[in-house]
């Protein structure tokens, strides 16, 4: 048996390429950053090409550098952003377009239309989705209603649609697999979670060709092998799965009522609920988890938009902090945020609000507001969505949360953390490997190959780094008082 699991782990902002051993520790890792580009208000897209060629480069460049042979990658896993759509021509490989991007809001009008039209029962029915731009579904039909001759290619079976995973999975097998998994084909709102299949009312709805569309697979499966052409081996697809489910499986979230939060470019708040899919009453969304074999695993998800994408405004365009993990040290130099608060609307509201409309807001601020001040708001803010997110978790599935295991990048700031605790008044618990998103994905891979017996055999390997306690603070009555008046009038900014 081969001696590791590389995982490709398909960001909104960065590629990456991670290598695991038997252990689940990283034995190697390659990053590389990739162009963002914004051509309008509330557009976001990606050069689908360059995702792949600069994802190529990692693989290449971690087995280089760590002086890994292909022939010792025992299987590879894919975790990826999801619901960002990619169009490209079967027979030329190329992408009709740029992705379109899950956070790209030019939907919206379309979207609300649906709602006006009493559709939002009938989605979220067959989906476990809320009608919302977030999801593939209109973007795939926004492309075919404005890119040139994109219809007719789609109507002849000419072109493919796919997430990061179906389009990276198609180049590693030179166009030979056009597949993805059930947790990401539950991203789309074209897929029916109950009977596990495209959904043909739906497709009608879009005024999409099913021809178009990959074929589903469980998140465990032999997907196909890399060609050999490639990296000099042929090496087996064996597990795919999109960045939340497989981070909530790389924290090993197995059971029931396990809740995790990864804090990544957004922050996605996770609770396992079995075999049982929960029709949110509080507008959270049911979604698969993960299959392996026959079995289906389900979720209840609150998504939000901006998390670590907030500390990097902060870098990037208000220049307050040179470099993310400053983010803690000039908050740490006030008590408390001095009364600002901080909604961080960018592209709209998220769960549990679902406001494509809302607006970034920062309220409190007097003549003694400082850089300190703002830091500190930020760290809350992401918190507080967090927390407006378990609360109404635990009122759609009537459990009560007892912990909430954390990973993603962000969960290096100790400070973020404790506040987390101090707000959600739980324990926060982050593993010893914070990379639980590129985890997972190696999990189900080596699942798939039995590289890993059982999920007892996995199970032991998941260990804890730290516990943050819950500590007194009652100042955290008037932080969550003021979120919530700061929430409200965020709301509907940008309506007209």
């Amino acid at each position: 048996m081969s001696k590791y699991i590389l995982t490709i782990d398909a960001g909104t902002t960065s590629e990456r390429a991670i290598i695991f051993d038997k252990y689940g520790h990283i034995v190697g890792l390659s990053q590389i950053e990739f162009q963002q580009f914004f051509p309008k208000p509330g557009w976001v897209e990606h050069d689908a090409e360059e995702i792949w060629t600069i994802q190529k480069k990692t693989i290449t460049d971690v087995l280089k550098k760590y002086e890994i042979k292909p022939s010792d990658i025992e299987a590879i896993g894919i975790t990826n952003q999801r619901e960002t759509t990619i169009v490209w021509n079967r027979k030329t490989g190329k992408p009709i377009h740029k992705a379109i991007v899950w956070q790209d809001r030019r939907t919206a009008d379309y979207c609300e239309n649906l709602k006006l039209k009493g559709l939002e029962s009938l989605i979220q029915q067959k989906t476990g989705l809320l009608i919302d731009a977030y999801f593939s579904a209109s973007k795939i039909k926004w492309l075919l209603d404005h890119v040139a001759g994109a219809r007719e290619l789609a109507e002849t079976g000419n072109l493919a649609f796919g997430t990061v995973d179906c389009w990276l999975l198609w180049n590693l097998t030179q166009g030979q697999v056009h597949a993805t998994d059930v947790s990401n084909a539950s991203r789309t709102m074209l897929y029916n979670i109950h009977n596990m299949e495209w959904d043909e009312e739906l497709l009608a709805l879009f005024e999409i060709p099913k021809m178009m569309l990959p074929k589903v697979k469980p998140s465990s499966h032999n997907f196909g092998l890399v060609d050999k052409d490639h990296f000099g081996h042929p090496i087996p697809i064996s597990g795919i799965a999109g960045d939340q489910q497989s981070a909530l499986f790389g924290q090993m979230c197995i059971e029931s009522g396990m809740t995790k939060s990864t804090y990544g470019t957004g922050c996605f708040l996770i609770m396992n609920t079995g075999p049982r899919i929960i029709t949110s009453k509080n507008k959270l969304l049911s979604t698969v988890a993960w299959q392996i074999g026959e079995e289906v695993t389900y979720a209840l998800e609150g998504s939000i938009f901006i998390c670590g994408a907030l500390i990097q405004w902060l870098r990037d365009n208000l220049k307050i902090i040179k470099s993310a993990s400053e983010i803690e040290v000039l908050a740490e130099t006030v008590t408390d945020s001095g009364g600002v608060v901080f909604i961080p609307g960018f592209v709209g509201l998220g769960a549990p609000h679902w406001d494509p409309y809302g607006t970034g807001t920062m309220l409190g601020i007097t003549r003694g507001t400082s850089q300190g001040h703002i830091a500190r708001a930020a760290l809350e803010a992401i918190t507080l969505q967090n927390l407006d997110i378990l609360n109404t978790m635990e009122k759609d599935a009537d459990i009560k949360t007892k912990e909430l295991r954390v990973d993603g990048g962000a969960t290096a700031n100790n400070l973020l953390l404790q506040i987390q605790a101090n707000v959600a008044n739980i324990n926060i618990i982050r593993p010893k490997i914070a990379e639980s998103t590129a985890q997972g994905a190696a999990f189900l891979a080596g699942l798939g190959t039995g590289y890993w017996k059982n999920l007892d055999e996995i199970k032991k390997i998941w260990e804890p780094d730290k516990v943050f306690y819950p500590q007194s603070d009652t100042n955290m009555t008037k932080v969550r008082k003021n979120w919530s008046k700061a929430i409200d009038r965020s709301k509907n900014w940008l309506s007209e």
